[in-house]
């Protein structure tokens, strides 16, 4: 698709920003991308690019750039004629870098003047906004057009009855968001960062921009595509006076593949959508991102008053139902085929949740590509529209979270009931969100709520986002809280992988695992990182990365598990686990072993053969005390009088991934366990152990693996070469000490063995 950025409009942005008391420049960050630097605002405005690749006019004028700026208390009066003190770069959020302020706020104004071009006289004149974070109270020249409520949607003003006959015109954009102290929908947003919550966005947060239109003009489409027919159904909205204009008003669409015209048809305005007859080839997939350019013409009384370029997928996704000798499987044009997801939360270190570029934009997604990576879950965040056109474009199925808001609701636990205002802001945004990305045919499912956070009604709301878009599967809560709804059975298992149960009608996926963390010095957003696993170098990234994997295609094979999301692409503040880091300066893996164990390659997965069982499928006994034993304890020829005997595991009974066998409810526990090893080169061998909470490990008297925190399943542990070392054919011994700090408390452990895997195995 073109993206129209015309020269003459960005020569006139420059000659009638308004200049502000207080000059902009870029605030001092945390860590910016390298993108930053190309943000010039005195070059032209920033993200020039059309902002609406599925709705192209030629005519536009981009109003980002720099705009006065102030912060504003409640039922303050508006500004108008009156110069603000400081300065801002719009786009970019309040709290970013690149905004020039990067201060929280709840409420701010924004001021601007602009000049609309002579040769746009006489036509009616559109005021654009791609988002603005939360509530929007938006003036020309004085007069209040509108407030518009919601942080992810884009909204219009038609302005020509507030425009003056004078050159420079007047908008202030009045803007109130509470953040996590309102029941909006938010995201990741919070007003104490840390953890997995980052820095909010207040404000204006994608382009604004102004467009000429008659009187009569397309304002949206709805595309549905039938891969089974071979046809495409084209809904045009349109903005008309009355009845009796829309009445002789038709439409014709056009279809177009590389230039050629494929089909085209005129039909009444308010009649039935226009069909065209596409054929059954070019359809769009991850390794074929055909898409067709659209074009749309209004014709009143035989006069082409409007016209817009857009394009569209032939695609379609379905879940094929199966039992437990053949599980569902998720078919994409007919075919099944797996998802090898990442999880993607679409932020920036310089800009928050606006890239500093487009070009930063779609770096994102051809990394997503050359990972491997066929799908992206983009995590309780709806980006702008060029995000969704890249992806479009260059072939990476999405999954489309709603962001989420209020009450989280713990595992295990009933749906909470939402107030009536609460729900409605949920659901009006729902719907917005449905509406406004459905003709990208990148997006194959909607995933409602996230991990219990403010679900509420889930039933009902899967059954509406259901029948209102039936050309998508839906996910009615990724990890946590399934209600057996929806077209998927989503887990989430850190680091993992699992799969759900097998059922008839519903595919199981792994809506998040894997969270390998690695901090890179220089590259990271603060001194403190964390990932839900800490490993070592790049190396050790890399293998774990294939070890998770290697586990994933085995439960494709043998669980029918049909999708997994690996968390995550990038660093995101004090998050460390991603596979690039935050500034996206530094990959922390082999791009082509991650690539290969993507797309199937399991070649350089070792085959795990155990050596000394763990307890969580069948029950081995322990010698453990709860009091604390004499020095030595953990030494071979240790005499363990008055010791216990149980079987393992030891903890407390709902501690995630614990296999509970013998109740351990003190602080500490001791635990020791013979066993024997054969004659002979035993091969890499590792510690698998799920432990919660810190733990001290030892082979033979000597240190094998340390460790603190906890895990939430089984994981194996490299062990030291002095522990090794002191294996030996025969008998041998492992003694284990566990702390209990907080929350739940488990502790089992074994050996395994890893074993090069054969060719094709």
């Amino acid at each position: 698709m073109p993206c129209y950025n015309l020269v003459a409009i960005a020569v006139l942005f420059l000659m009638t920003a308004t200049t502000p008391a207080e000059e902009w420049k870029p605030a001092k960050g945390p860590l910016m991308t390298k993108w930053a630097a190309d943000v010039r605002p005195d070059k032209g405005p920033p993200l020039p690019e059309y902002p609406r690749p599925q709705l192209v006019r030629k005519r536009w004028l981009n109003l980002n750039g720099v705009w006065q700026f102030a912060f504003a208390k409640a039922d303050e009066a508006v500004p108008v004629g009156k110069e603000l003190e400081k300065s801002i770069l719009v786009p970019f959020p309040v709290e970013s870098a690149l905004s020039g302020v990067m201060k929280p706020a709840e409420r701010v104004w924004y001021r601007r003047t602009f000049t609309v071009p002579k040769e746009w006289a006489g036509e009616r004149l559109m005021l654009h906004f791609g988002a603005v974070d939360w509530e929007a109270t938006v003036h020309v020249n004085g007069k209040k057009l509108g407030v518009h409520q919601g942080g992810f949607d884009p909204f219009s003003f038609d302005i020509t009855e507030a425009l003056k006959d004078q050159e420079k015109q007047e908008l202030i954009v009045g803007v109130y968001d509470p953040t996590d102290k309102g029941p909006q929908p938010r995201g990741k947003q919070v007003n104490k960062p840390g953890g997995i919550y980052y820095t909010p966005t207040t404000g204006i947060w994608q382009t604004v921009w102004l467009e000429p239109v008659h009187g009569i003009h397309i304002t949206g489409l709805k595309i549905v595509p039938d891969v089974d027919a071979g046809k495409v159904f084209v809904t045009t909205w349109a903005s008309v006076s009355n009845n009796d204009i829309g009445n002789n008003c038709s439409v014709r669409v056009t279809a177009r593949l590389g230039g050629k015209e494929i089909a085209s048809a005129k039909v009444r305005l308010y009649g039935k959508p226009a069909v065209l007859d596409i054929g059954k080839g070019n359809l769009w997939s991850p390794d074929s991102p055909t898409l067709y350019d659209l074009s749309v013409e209004l014709i009143g009384h035989g006069d082409t008053v409007d016209s817009i370029q857009s394009y569209f997928g032939m695609r379609k996704i379905e879940v094929k139902p199966g039992d437990k000798k053949d599980p569902p499987r998720v078919l994409l044009n007919g075919k099944p085929i797996f998802q090898t997801g990442v999880l993607d939360q679409g932020f920036w270190p310089d800009g928050l949740y606006t890239a500093p570029t487009d070009e930063a934009l779609k770096y994102d997604i051809e990394l997503t590509k050359k990972l491997g990576f066929n799908m992206s879950r983009k995590h309780v965040k709806v980006e702008p529209a060029r995000w969704y056109y890249w992806c479009d474009k260059l072939g990476l199925l999405v999954w489309q979270d709603m962001p989420s808001g209020e009450t989280s609701v713990d595992p295990g636990k009933p749906d909470f009931v939402r107030t009536k205002e609460s729900a409605a802001i949920y659901e009006k945004e729902l719907r917005r969100m449905i509406d406004g990305l459905h003709n990208h045919p990148c997006i194959v499912s909607w995933v409602v709520f996230n991990e219990g956070w403010g679900q509420y009604d889930t039933a009902r709301i899967a059954e509406w986002t259901k029948k209102h878009d039936p050309t998508r599967l839906v996910n009615s809560a990724s990890g946590w809280n399934d209600r057996k709804v929806g077209d998927v059975h989503d887990i989430h298992v850190y680091p993992g992988p699992g799969a759900p149960p097998v059922e008839a009608k519903r595919a199981g996926v792994l809506g998040e695992f894997g969270g390998l963390g690695l901090a890179i010095k220089d590259h990271t957003w603060s001194k403190e990182t964390w990932g839900y696993r800490g490993v070592r170098d790049k190396a050790e990234l890399t293998r774990k990365y294939e070890r998770l994997l290697g586990g994933v295609w085995d439960l494709e094979r043998d669980k029918g598990l049909t999708a997994a999301v690996y968390t995550q692409l990038t660093d995101v503040e004090t998050e460390a686990n991603g596979l690039v880091t935050y500034d996206r300066a530094v990959l922390k893996v082999d791009v082509a072993r991650i690539a290969a164990v993507n797309r199937g390659d399991v070649s350089r997965v070792p085959v795990v053969k155990e050596v000394v069982p763990t307890s969580k499928l069948k029950a081995h006994t322990w010698s453990y005390t709860l009091d604390k034993p004499a020095e030595g304890w953990f030494k071979a020829d240790f005499e363990a009088k008055g010791w216990k005997s149980g079987p393992a595991g030891f903890g407390t009974k709902g501690t995630p991934g614990a296999v509970v066998r013998t109740e351990w409810k003190t602080k500490d526990i001791w635990i020791r366990r013979e066993f024997d090893l054969p004659k002979g080169d035993l091969g890499e061998l590792f510690l698998l152990m799920h432990h919660d909470d810190d733990v001290e490990v030892y082979l033979n008297g000597v240190l094998a693996v340390k460790k603190t925190g906890y895990t939430g399943d089984y994981e194996e542990f490299a062990l030291t070469k002095a522990a090794l070392g002191a294996l030996k054919a025969g008998k041998n011994t492992i003694a284990i000490h566990c702390h209990q700090h907080t929350g739940g408390q488990y502790i089992d452990a074994g050996l395994i063995q890893l074993v090069p895997r054969r060719a094709g195995k």
